[in-house]
């Protein structure tokens, strides 16, 4: 449930390259107290995880700088 009590429903997506930026630009854009976006961070793999930013950084949606999510996903999961 959200913060209003509503219950909401989880999806899992597996997303090409080519189109991943559209669709995370697509949800990012929608209401966030209706749709809230859950990382799967199950992969222990740094290599992973820094391909992962890098893909995000390239499609145009994120404004940080790559050490700055380095350094907030180590402060977060290690």
């Amino acid at each position: 449930m959200n913060e209003k009590g509503i219950e909401m429903h989880t999806l899992k997506l597996k997303i090409e390259d080519s189109v991943f930026d559209k669709v995370i630009y697509f949800l990012k854009n929608l209401p966030k107290d209706e749709v809230e976006i859950i990382e799967d961070v199950s992969h222990d793999n740094w290599s992973y995880l820094e391909k992962e930013i890098d893909k995000g950084l390239n499609s145009g949606v994120s404004e940080k700088i790559h050490e700055t999510i380095v350094s907030n996903i180590k402060s977060r999961y290690v």
